[in-house]
């Protein structure tokens, strides 16, 4: 991924702007975008899950647990300071949380 347009910037999560705070049946999403970046917040709820996806994202675990199944079945759990990689139209993922997880998204 190219960073492009986007200058040096910080964000203050705690004071992110009511428009850009989502609610779903996901949980609670706040997000910036800058450039050609969308940087997210994801407070996840308990059995998130959804169809296989294949886009490009950096995810980091900031709490909780999040389980992300691979297409071929691989299984891969991850924990507080763990996160995953993955390219454009390459591994197909999906991932649930049992306990509810607060998620750091790039994309």
């Amino acid at each position: 991924m190219r960073i492009e347009g986007v200058p040096f910037m910080t964000t203050d999560w705690s004071k992110v702007s009511r428009p850009s705070i989502r609610h779903d049946r996901r949980g609670s999403v706040a997000h910036v975008e800058q450039g050609n970046i969308r940087v997210r917040m994801l407070s996840t709820v308990q059995g998130t899950g959804g169809p296989l996806v294949s886009s490009r994202s950096r995810l980091a675990v900031l709490e909780g647990e999040l389980v992300t199944e691979l297409e071929d079945g691989t299984r891969v759990v991850l924990t507080p300071g763990m996160s995953y990689q993955v390219a454009d139209n390459t591994g197909a993922h999906r991932s649930h949380t049992g306990p509810g997880a607060k998620l750091f998204i790039v994309d």
